[in-house]
């Protein structure tokens, strides 16, 4: 059997690896390459190849203290494990949707067989005193097949995507066999208090598990885990910097230029049914409609670049945003004004970043969201002396901090409207105000006080 001591290497494991030549775009892989980077260690997950057949290869790859090892799928496990269970089974359940839930026992099989084959990969990469670190939705019961193989090392998980409460948890078939494996874990990891009380109600109530008096869970079978909030934050300084750089980038100005003076409302997400991005559409409608003094003065950009291709959900909400950009623009388009500015194209952050600084208003209107970093970068994006305002739903986990905020239910479609024109008329004085509190929130709150956090508990 493998050890439990605390002094070894960091084990990162996700489902998709950032390998050191490609550019670590998202918050989880910028946080986990620097974890790595700091203390050495070794980052393992899914190569991102499809292939016809697995061969049971893992592809290792060095840079400097940390190593890379990936695999391939096969075709018939990507299916079933990713676009199957994973995004049109998990994803829409953890996302308060359990309409669009499409369950099947097929990929639920498929899941399962994934994450065996990642602990039987795993097995062979762990040494006696490392610590290991899962991440995501994907891989929620690998800790309990790594203690089935003897693993005794210490396991957290983090789970970047909202939990919804207990009700809606047991609507999932099978939900125990599935639920039950986070207690193999010695710490979960979650953005908000909301979610903790949803996970530990559903061991409470639905597993039967009680309450220690030092805050961990005790299932009736004996196993002990305890359950943190840890909200991710971002790199707030590398933001701000690449901000303050992108305003004198050419593709900046001939932004500012094509506005020609006119207030700009910026959403950037990417195309999923849980951004919002319908309601968000309607609620910039109703504005128009209700404020034509602001006709020809203000724009709205929204920046949705496509991504889960195969699932049908996905394919259906690209039409219906195309339909509504276009019925917006032909009821309120001037010859030299389009109101609104669908696009389904992704941008490096270097630039996004300079986008979000050229914005009066960053509008970012999920459904449910784990936490949404977004929000985070366009406040830390913003000119200190003439910083935009933040429209945030109240279900975005970043709501939970970002308080200074204009915070709206989504679903409104008149208190998001009501919310933008409080924004575009807001006296420069409130605006610095509301972004100098949230602006420290972020600068506290950074991606290294979260990952120092996580790990530092993990270790206790």
């Amino acid at each position: 059997m493998v050890g439990r001591n605390t002094q070894g290497r960091l084990v990162v494991v996700s489902n998709r690896v950032a390998l050191p030549a490609q550019t670590a775009t998202g918050g989880l892989a910028s946080a986990m390459r620097a974890a790595l980077q700091e203390r050495g260690g070794l980052w393992f997950g899914w190569s991102g190849k499809v292939v016809r057949q697995d061969s049971g290869e893992v592809h290792r790859l060095r840079d400097g203290m940390v190593e890379y090892a990936t695999i391939d799928l096969s075709r018939a496990d990507h299916d079933d494990f990713y676009d199957g269970f994973a995004n049109r089974t998990l994803w829409p359940l953890l996302h308060y949707r359990p309409d669009l839930v499409d369950y099947d026992r097929k990929h639920l099989a498929g899941y399962l067989r994934v994450n065996n084959l990642f602990a039987e990969h795993l097995m062979s990469l762990v040494k006696p005193n490392d610590i290991v670190w899962v991440n995501d939705y994907h891989l929620i019961p690998l800790a309990a097949m790594l203690r089935q193989r003897g693993l005794r090392n210490r396991i957290g998980f983090f789970l970047h995507t909202p939990l919804p409460a207990a009700g809606l948890l047991i609507a999932l078939p099978r939900h125990r066999e599935l639920m039950e494996t986070l207690a193999h874990y010695d710490l979960v990891g979650l953005h908000t208090a909301r979610d903790r009380r949803a996970l530990e109600e559903y061991f409470l109530y639905e597993v039967g598990a009680s309450m220690r008096r030092d805050g961990r869970l005790r299932t009736p079978e004996g196993r002990l885990f305890r359950a943190e909030v840890f909200p991710i934050g971002i790199d707030t300084q590398q933001v701000a910097e690449s901000a303050r750089r992108a305003d004198e980038r050419e593709e900046i100005h001939q932004l500012r230029q094509s506005l020609e003076g006119r207030a700009l409302i910026i959403g950037v997400d990417r195309l999923d049914y849980s951004k919002g991005l319908p309601e968000r559409f309607q609620a910039y409608a109703r504005l128009l409609e209700r404020s034509p003094q602001l006709h020809r003065k203000v724009s709205f950009l929204q920046i949705a670049p496509p991504s889960r291709g195969g699932v049908p959900e996905y394919r259906q909400i690209r039409r219906e945003l195309e339909r509504s950009a276009g019925h917006i623009n032909g009821m309120y388009a001037a010859p030299d004004w389009v109101p609104i500015r669908y696009v389904n194209n992704s941008f490096p952050h270097s630039l996004l970043s300079g986008y979000y600084r050229a914005a009066r208003v960053g509008l970012v209107t999920p459904l449910r969201d784990g936490m949404n970093l977004v929000a985070k970068e366009y406040v830390a994006s913003q000119d200190p002396e003439d910083p935009g305002v933040l429209v945030l739903s109240r279900f975005a986990g970043a709501a939970q901090e970002l308080t200074q905020a204009l915070l709206v239910n989504p679903a409104d479609t008149e208190e998001v409207a009501e919310a933008l024109g409080i924004a575009l008329t807001m006296p420069l004085y409130e605006r610095r105000l509301r972004w100098r509190r949230m602006m420290d929130v972020l600068e506290k709150q950074d991606v290294t006080a979260w990952r120092n956090a996580f790990l530092r508990r993990l270790a206790e």
